[in-house]
């Protein structure tokens, strides 16, 4: 009787511990699926998110664990296991709540500092395109052509220019524009709607398997708004004749089906003493569907064109001596137009909880026409040293990338990531002409056509047992170059191609629930200008990036997060293709390492604050010392704010960001003047109006937001000199706004 009694007590002990698989389905309020919602079981540390149509599944479940759901912008909700849960479907229903730290869990992933990141997102909204990028930590903007080129980018020791070393996307869209007329990476992120951005998604590092070209310091991962809560239509005005309108509205919803159309209208003469003239108009529509076996597909299409007049870089002798003001110009026939159409299909088919098919097809056809003068009168005496770069190009491309976890023994897990993809870009009559007034061409310096295809394929795995979680991955690129020189007499067309490969480890501890532990190493790389490879006959055209990272983020509380990482970055031997100038020029090994330092407090449910601090020390690893540094990268940057929403009606925030003194040669003999601007907005909220007020540069701050050392002569001197040249910042600005849902 004992021995019985004894073995049905283990026996229903053994049942109680064995582990099972939950699986429900998570909506809203309204009912309406919820995908990317974290289920996560606090007692193992294994976690999971909800697929397209809201469904979830977690593994190595026992009873009495506790499972967690949580989203931004929704209420966590806590689930004690009981032995009836085991066996059923669970319906879980989140209710919408204030975006909160609270809201985050940290879990094992290789990228969890972005689900942070995303709450400065969501607590103080993108207010233009310039802001987009500032969200990302240690990432440092200039803009100098009054929002019409692509910002110069700031990024853990690099000048990236407009995007040589940053790998950027929305939604699968590539943006870095490969053998561009002004900079190879160019990354013009002005065709988005800052109002459409739901997501950020970033890595620092060449870590990434499923990131390719660009990704040597980092990539930012832009997600659109699949559908709109509320129609939405809104005005502002501002200083210098600053205008700006937007409109979003449903054209379509439905269970399976909703469509929307956004677009934004901007005008504005600029801070400058000869006006920008600047206007720019940006339209998407998108279309999402659902169906009952699992897919789901978004169309989107959008387009965008600007024109603008430019002031450019002015010398700083010009303003010292009065010739001209901080805010004149040498040149001002600077300027140009651009535009960018695009269509993009993402197609995503949910097999089951366990494993997905991701598709994407794109195609984009771009324009670009600008005149810039950077010398003045150095190499024409006469009629100045005006240049203008042009192309027309058309970008196609696609990727398939397939994801299936395995749940093994052992609480083990395996997650595998496997994908193949292209990019084809025809850029035509790519041109460098030395030009006057815009309107006269003197000289053609480069013309000629660019074709250049990369192909692709990687693959991820995800092994996490206990603690642990290990990601080893590998990317095999594939690129062909064709260059056809349209200036010869004689048919030119040169072609050489390249394979890399491109091996990754990361490591992540998962040492509680409030600590996690990681180390990430891994080789990338960027591509050259097709011309620079065709120059040099396909040597040395793939400069290689090997990085590694060490590095902790730290939870104490539920509303205090900190992260730190060490790193380093080593880039091989380059050539340059330099655009202003049609040259190529050769630029040594460098060394980079440095210290990255974040904390994101959620001091009450109305007030959240945050910062960033980012250390690096950029040399050239050939050069002597104190002549090795690197022209204009920043050492020290900072950024932060203190946003408040929830306040009664009120909404807003303070927020800043930071450059110190920086080198502007190799010698450190002229130097890039360091600067810190503050930012301020204030909404109030009646019914379903809004009223806001946005300032630039609350405190009239007088800074340079991009220099350059350039050697320039202008029309009256004998010589030419060689300092610091720049585009001033913008000054205090304020501009109001209205905006009404419906």
């Amino acid at each position: 009787m004992i021995k019985n009694t004894l073995g049905l007590l283990i026996l229903l002990l053994s049942g109680a511990l064995q582990a099972h698989t939950i699986s429900g389905t998570i909506t809203n309020q309204e009912n309406t699926p919820l995908s990317g919602v974290g289920v996560y079981n606090k007692n193992t540390g294994n976690y999971t998110y909800s697929n397209n149509s809201g469904a979830f599944s977690l593994a190595n479940v026992t009873i009495n664990d506790r499972i967690y759901f949580y989203s931004l912008g929704f209420k966590n909700q806590e689930l004690p296991i009981t032995e009836s849960q085991l066996d059923i479907n669970l319906q879980i229903v989140l209710e919408e709540a204030t975006v909160s730290l609270d809201q985050v869990v940290l879990v094992s992933n290789i990228n969890a500092m972005s689900s942070f990141v995303n709450v400065d997102v969501k607590s103080d909204p993108v207010k233009s395109s310039q802001e987009i990028l500032r969200k990302v930590p240690g990432l440092i903007i200039g803009q100098h052509a009054g929002g019409g080129k692509a910002e110069q980018i700031f990024l853990r020791g690099f000048d990236i220019d407009h995007g040589t070393d940053i790998a950027i996307n929305v939604d699968g869209l590539p943006v870095n524009m490969v053998s561009h007329a002004h900079g190879q990476g160019y990354a013009d992120m002005h065709f988005i709607i800052p109002e459409t951005i739901d997501n950020i998604d970033f890595g620092k590092g060449p870590y990434y398997a499923d990131k390719g070209n660009f990704n040597t310091a980092g990539y930012v991962d832009l997600t659109t708004k699949k559908t709109l809560d509320k129609n939405m239509v809104s005005m502002e005005v501002g200083k210098y004749n600053t205008l700006r309108g937007l409109g979003m509205l449903k054209l379509l919803e439905s269970d399976d089906d909703n469509a929307y159309l956004a677009s934004e209208y901007l005008i504005s003469d600029g801070v400058f003493e000869s006006p920008l003239n600047f206007n720019r108009i940006n339209i998407m529509g998108r279309y999402n569907h659902k169906d009952d076996a699992a897919n789901e597909v978004n169309l989107t299409a959008s387009h965008f064109q600007s024109k603008w007049d430019a002031s450019g870089q002015i010398p700083q002798r010009a303003v010292d001596n009065g010739s001209i003001g901080r805010f004149g110009a040498i040149d001002d026939t600077e300027g140009g137009n651009t535009s960018r159409t695009n269509l993009l299909l993402n197609h995503e088919k949910q097999f089951d909880q366990h494993s997905r098919l991701k598709s994407k097809f794109f195609v984009s056809k771009y324009d670009f026409e600008l005149y810039s003068n950077f010398t003045f009168f150095l190499e024409d005496p006469i009629n100045g040293d005006q240049i203008k770069q042009k192309e027309n190009r058309t970008l196609i491309g696609g990727e398939t990338s397939y994801d299936k976890t395995l749940h093994l023994e052992n609480n083990s897990q395996l997650r595998f990531n496997t994908g193949l993809g292209f990019r084809y870009d025809d850029a035509n009559e790519v041109e460098l002409s030395h030009t006057m007034n815009r309107k006269t061409t003197l000289e053609r310096l480069a013309l000629g056509n660019i074709d250049e295809l990369n192909a692709y394929g990687f693959f991820n795995i995800n092994y996490k047992i206990n603690k642990w979680n290990i990601n080893p991955g590998v990317r095999l690129d594939y690129l062909k170059f064709d260059y056809e020189n349209l200036l010869t007499t004689t048919y030119d067309h040169k072609s050489e191609n390249k394979l890399v490969v491109s091996p990754k480890l990361n490591a992540i501890y998962q040492a509680s629930q409030d600590l996690q532990l990681y180390a990430k190493t891994g080789i990338g790389f960027h591509s050259n200008d097709s011309r620079v490879v065709t120059a040099n006959n396909g040597e040395r055209i793939l400069p290689l990036a090997f990085g590694a990272d060490i590095g902790t983020i730290y939870k104490p509380k539920n509303r205090l997060v900190l992260n730190m990482a060490l790193w380093h970055l080593f880039l091989e031997q380059e050539f340059v293709y330099v655009g202003d100038a049609g040259i190529v020029e050769p630029s040594g090994k460098t060394k980079r390492f440095g210290v990255d330092f974040g904390a994101r407090y959620q001091l009450t449910d109305w007030l959240y604050a945050y910062g960033d601090v980012n250390y690096t020390y950029a040399r050239s690893a050939e050069d002597p010392s104190g002549e090795d540094y690197i022209p204009l990268a920043p050492d020290l940057t900072s950024s932060g704010g203190l946003t408040f929403k929830g306040l009664k009606n009120f909404s807003g925030g303070l927020n800043y960001r930071f450059i110190k003194d920086r080198p502007a040669n190799e010698d450190n003999s002229i130097i890039a003047k360091g600067y810190f601007v503050t930012d301020f907005n204030l909404n109030y909220s009646w019914k379903n109006w809004s009223f806001g007020l946005i300032v630039d540069n609350l405190f009239d701050t007088e800074w340079n937001e991009t220099q350059f050392a350039t050697t320039s002569r202008l029309f009256n001197e004998a010589e030419a000199v060689e300092e610091i040249h720049f585009t001033p910042g913008t000054p205090f600005f304020i501009r109001g706004k209205v905006s009404v849902s419906f």
